[in-house]
């Protein structure tokens, strides 16, 4: 392994940089840097030897040229077991350099301000950074590349150990990071510019978006599937991704998907308490009310007997009371998930099951001004498409029928709106004061789904509503609801048939909107 005797220093992110080129000096590293870094160092009594030093000429253009100059690349990538490189940069008085440590300019904090401007963008994007870290990332063999402050103590151990120097395979591993850092950072740059050029509301050219494990998981859906759990970059929302665990065995591949379905679908709820109770991504309960208890207790009124072993989302803070009932005699939850907790909540929640998940989120919101998108695998490809976060207010209704809904029935009508958008389709369900009492989610055909969420209803739907994800495409569907006493029906309209189905609405009494929005959800 050989000796690590210059150093090169020119980094954004300041943090740990004194102490770990304290340990590099001690270890006898020359070392070399930059502007600010520099600057940074003297005034830690760090010996450095500056940039122009090496290249004998000035930084130039507020630091946009400095270390792009043969006698810092040269020092670089000459292959140290290539005769002919060694000989051409000793002609040329260029010394090796063994050790890169840099970290980029912060285009992605620039470009985060709310005020930026395209020049100030412009900017922060790094010319001289990424050329070294590409550089020493590509001849790894014999040049070690640090991006990640993280790193500065591990690899100070290891020099130290190894009289300042390092393993091959551990240059390949950080090879590898700047790479990947450099990547991410191209992506930042090539999508905030892509947003400027955008004119219209077309879907990007490329998809480039990234994501970073979080962690492993024990396997996917299916015990035969490895699996692992991948961060998007720039979150702009409460998400299960962002949100912290309390408690619990680590997450599955179902709990993670499950969880998501639960929480999105509270995050409709801002303007009172809700609670969804989610099995296999469908809600088989939700509930709207004054307070989170009554909420809690609607939502898992809905379908008890589903409820068991279900994911409970909540859209505010956890209390005693509420925690008492979740953990109540005969129940069993898998995920708690909530903007917050009391600590006795916890502490109940704690102490009823040990492997009960909670997480917490923080203050819930739909980002609709920029809510990214929603993608779907398929072998050799991908879909995607715009989140579905589209609200339908009352204004938005277009009564069809001679009945008209009433003040309360056009409350539970929006309530089922927004609950049957996160049901798989074909999707029906039905409410009644604010509360789920029948679901039919996934069916082949609508008026299954409708016989389905009746059967769940038990009764319970009598005088109530029904939503329909799409529009009905016959009028039996219709004759099932009158059958079960339904009173009013929300859905899209725009079927061949929307004349026979309000006929049969008409026919029975009921009561009919047309959003002229369809919420599919494959």
């Amino acid at each position: 392994m050989a000796k690590i005797r210059q150093a090169l220093l020119s980094v954004s992110n300041k943090d740990g940089i004194v102490e770990f080129a304290k340990g590099l000096n001690k270890l006898g590293v020359t070392l070399i840097s930059t502007g600010g870094t520099a600057r940074k160092l003297k005034e830690e009594g760090l010996p450095v030897v500056g940039i122009s030093e090496v290249t004998n000429f000035p930084e130039m253009m507020d630091g946009r040229v400095k270390t792009l100059h043969p006698a810092v690349h040269g020092g670089i990538l000459a292959v140290r077991d290539n005769d002919e490189h060694m000989k051409q940069i000793k002609a040329e008085g260029i010394k090796p350099i063994d050790l890169i440590v840099c970290n980029l300019y912060p285009f992605a904090e620039t470009i985060a301000k709310e005020d930026v401007t395209l020049e100030e963008a412009i900017e922060n994007i790094d010319i001289g950074g990424p050329t070294m870290i590409r550089s020493a990332a590509k001849n790894y063999n014999d040049v070690a590349v640090v991006v990640d402050p993280s790193d500065y103590s591990g690899i100070l151990e290891e020099l130290e150990a190894n009289d300042a120097s390092l393993a091959v395979n551990k240059k390949m591993e950080l090879s590898y990071k700047a790479f990947h850092h450099t990547a991410q950072y191209d992506h930042l740059i090539q999508d905030y510019l892509a947003k400027q050029l955008k004119s219209d509301d077309s879907l990007p050219e490329a998809m480039l978006d990234r994501y970073e494990k979080i962690s492993d998981l024990r396997y996917g859906e299916n015990p035969h599937q490895k699996a692992a759990f991948y961060k998007e970059k720039e979150i702009t929302e409460p998400s299960i991704t962002t949100a912290k665990q309390y408690h619990g065995k680590e997450l599955s591949f179902n709990n993670i998907n499950d969880t998501n379905g639960a929480l999105e679908l509270v995050k409709e709820f801002s303007d009172k308490p809700a609670v969804a109770v989610i099995k296999h991504a469908n809600p088989c309960g939700m509930g709207v009310g004054d307070t989170l208890l009554e909420a809690y207790e609607k939502g898992y009124a809905g379908d008890p007997l589903s409820a068991y072993g279900s994911i409970v989302a909540l859209n505010r803070k956890v209390t005693e009371d509420v925690a008492k009932e979740i953990t109540g005699e005969g129940k069993f939850v898998e995920v708690v998930i909530a903007p917050s907790y009391t600590e006795d909540a916890l502490e109940i929640l704690k102490a009823r099951w040990k492997n009960l998940r909670i997480l917490e989120t923080g203050d819930l919101f739909i980002n609709r001004e920029n809510p990214g998108y929603d993608m779907k695998k398929v072998t050799g490809g991908m879909l995607v498409q715009d989140r579905d976060v589209v609200e339908t207010t009352e204004d938005e209704l277009e009564v069809v029928t001679e009945v008209k809904p009433t003040e309360e029935q056009l409350k539970d009508l929006l309530f089922a709106w927004k609950v049957v958008k996160h049901v798989k389709s074909n999707a029906i369900v039905m409410a009644k004061d604010q509360m789920v009492v029948g679901v039919g989610a996934g069916q082949m055909s609508r008026v299954d789904s409708m016989i389905i969420a009746g059967m769940k209803a038990d009764g319970r739907q009598e005088g109530g509503v029904v939503a329909s994800d799409a529009f009905f495409p016959f009028p039996d569907a219709i004759e099932e609801a009158a059958k079960k006493g339904i009173k009013a029906v929300i859905q899209p309209g725009g079927s061949i048939r929307d004349e026979k189905v309000i006929e049969a609405c008409n026919e029975h009494g009921i009561a009919m909107v047309f959003t002229g929005r369809r919420h599919f959800k494959h």
